[in-house]
């Protein structure tokens, strides 16, 4: 582990069997639950974890957007509103590559962006 780097990001669910389940099938995430209230996933490129929350975690409320990579834009947006995800910025061109924003079930906005 290196000193002085992000190591773990936490991120609130209001539905957090819907968030396990979204993130397992559209992103291949594992999950590890902590009792009734906290899941840890890993194989996301950064280990992390929800808790069952009422708020949500949006960029217009002050939160930190987290940015995921994709190879392929346009399957991964079709898998995201496929398996109960909501487009929030269908894809767009922005200096360095395209992207798009979403909501998770529980309301948390993501990216995913590509070359």
């Amino acid at each position: 582990m290196q000193s002085n780097h992000i190591n773990y990001v936490e991120l609130p669910a209001q539905h957090l069997e819907a968030n396990k389940t979204f993130f397992e099938t559209v992103f291949g995430w594992v999950f590890e639950d902590f009792g009734p209230d906290y899941s840890a996933f890993s194989n996301s490129g950064l280990d992390g974890g929800f808790f069952r929350a009422e708020f949500t975690s949006r960029p217009q409320s002050g939160a930190a957007l987290v940015v995921l990579y994709s190879n392929d834009l346009a399957q991964t947006l079709a898998r995201v509103e496929s398996h109960g995800g909501t487009i929030e910025q269908p894809i767009f061109e922005f200096p360095g590559g395209r992207r798009f924003h979403f909501l998770d079930p529980s309301g948390n906005e993501w990216a995913v962006w590509s070359k």
